[in-house]
């Protein structure tokens, strides 16, 4: 239920965005999607409503987007890339609390998700929600505010960073 929930929040979604541009590598027909296209506001709303509608399908809460969330994010998401590898502790040993801390974050941590990947925030929200930990993140009764970022190298590859808090 919550895959054609999700389907139809993209598809709405993407009416109301522009679509990244996609180009295909010479040679090896990699696919690379050109986040850097659309809006990063965009990005964050189209990914909010996609998990609100996964959220609503369980008869979950919606979440709201918030600043101090997405800049821990964003942070986090070019450190991942700094450091060529998807993981919850940045270059100078912090934690995803420790990033909260920094940006004046006062609630609580959830959970954080993260992604490295040549895919969208459609295919990576679909990913997490096949890995039970994520989900849990993604499905956590109590959270109520989000923050989605990301990092994109010159080759195309996109480093996710979902925060969730209460």
């Amino acid at each position: 239920m919550w895959k054609v929930l999700l389907a139809t929040a993209i598809l709405t979604a993407l009416a109301a965005c522009e679509a990244p541009s996609v180009k295909s590598r010479p040679g090896d027909g990699t696919v690379i999607i050109q986040m850097s296209r659309i809006g990063a506001d965009k990005v964050q709303y189209r990914h909010l409503d996609s998990v609100n509608a996964v959220r609503q399908s369980r008869g979950l809460g919606s979440l709201i987007l918030n600043a101090s969330l997405i800049r821990a994010a964003q942070s986090h998401a070019s450190d991942m890339s700094a450091q060529n590898r998807p993981w919850h502790f940045g270059s100078d040993g912090s934690s995803p609390l420790d990033r909260l801390f920094s940006v004046g974050y006062k609630g609580e941590l959830v959970g954080e998700n993260v992604s490295e990947t040549f895919e969208d925030d459609f295919n990576t929200l679909d990913v997490w929600m096949n890995i039970p930990l994520s989900a849990s993140v993604i499905l956590d009764p109590e959270a109520m505010q989000m923050g989605i970022a990301w990092h994109q190298d010159t080759n195309g590859k996109i480093w996710w960073v979902q925060l969730i808090a209460k």
